[in-house]
């Protein structure tokens, strides 16, 4: 929790306990970046990392769209304190799109899947 659940500003940590020996520290702390980042932030990370950033396995991970995979990234990327450059030379949205039916008509083509799992890759890809 890096921000206050009352008032949204940012916490501190003012107190250090250790259950094992029962030593307490108490002074002014800073929080990591990634302990300011949001729950949801929290676990996309972890999702990110475990799936070595591929995009495609955290989209299949967590269910969701690659526009919505791109979005969280930059939410993150800003939270941690770094420009979120739009215009990064990485493809657009509808540049993936096409790349990705491409895949799919290459792998009906070499025999891989069947026409109608062609047809439902590509209905899934709207």
């Amino acid at each position: 929790m890096g921000n206050c659940p009352v008032c949204g500003e940012g916490m501190e940590i003012t107190r250090l306990h250790c259950h094992y020996c029962d030593t307490t520290l108490e002074g002014h702390f800073a929080l990591c970046k990634f302990c300011q980042l949001s729950r949801e932030q929290r676990k996309f990370v972890e999702v990110f990392i475990a799936s070595r950033g591929n995009i495609k396995e955290v989209e299949r991970t967590l269910g969701i769209s690659y526009p919505t995979v791109r979005s969280r990234l930059d939410q993150v990327i800003a939270a941690l304190g770094y420009t979120v450059d739009k215009d990064d030379g990485v493809e657009t949205e509808a540049e993936e799109m096409a790349e990705r039916r491409r895949e799919i008509l290459s792998r009906l083509d070499r025999g891989e899947i069947t026409p109608e799992e062609a047809l439902q890759k590509l209905k899934e890809q709207r």
